[in-house]
């Protein structure tokens, strides 16, 4: 499930900034795709976006595209709306935000390689805090924690049953806005 359709602190798209020539969108949704996580869900504020967003992605990965319910919720709320919305088969879901542009497909194998077996969820770290937006989760108990909790989800994941993976923080660098690149 992968979050987009968030504006950057700046009034821009962060979904749309271009490294090296990709949207961020792009880099993320390509690492998925390589992870062999298709079918890919996304997650979008507007109709529009997807058309936007959809324009910076090659055609040929298998994307399912989900508008929220409410306009710019968080993403605690995309989340739990998400999971209740869950149609997905497969016993794990992938959580990814389209501001990790650095990301790779290792990351995401990793994670799928290193869940325990007791493991609500596992998620990065990286050496100095959770990155949440990038756990892989088991969506029915992570719903059952969340639903309503509003508290930053670092702490609500922190209290389930998880492991940690530890990954270099340069891969784990948020970018919310143009001078995160700089």
């Amino acid at each position: 499930m992968l979050a987009g359709g968030k504006s950057s602190r700046i009034g821009v798209d962060k979904s749309l900034i271009r490294i090296n020539g990709e949207s961020m969108i792009c880099r993320v949704v390509n690492s998925l795709s390589r992870a062999g996580l298709e079918p890919i869900r996304v997650s979008v504020a507007r109709v529009s976006d997807i058309e936007e967003y959809g324009s910076t992605l090659d055609e040929n990965i298998d994307l399912e595209w989900v508008l929220d319910s409410k306009t710019h919720a968080g993403p605690i709320e995309a989340i739990e709306e998400g999971l209740l919305d869950h149609v997905m088969g497969g016993e794990t879901i992938q959580l990814a935000a389209v501001d990790y542009p650095w990301i790779s497909s290792d990351l995401f194998v990793s994670l799928q390689d290193r869940i325990g077996e007791d493991d609500t969820l596992i998620m990065p770290h990286d050496g100095e805090r959770l990155h949440p937006l990038l756990a892989l989760i088991r969506p029915k108990p992570v719903l059952e924690q969340i639903r309503g909790d509003r508290r930053p989800l670092h702490i609500q994941f922190s209290e389930m049953s998880h492991s940690l993976l530890l990954e270099d923080p340069k891969t784990l660098t948020n970018v919310n806005s143009l001078e995160d690149l700089k």
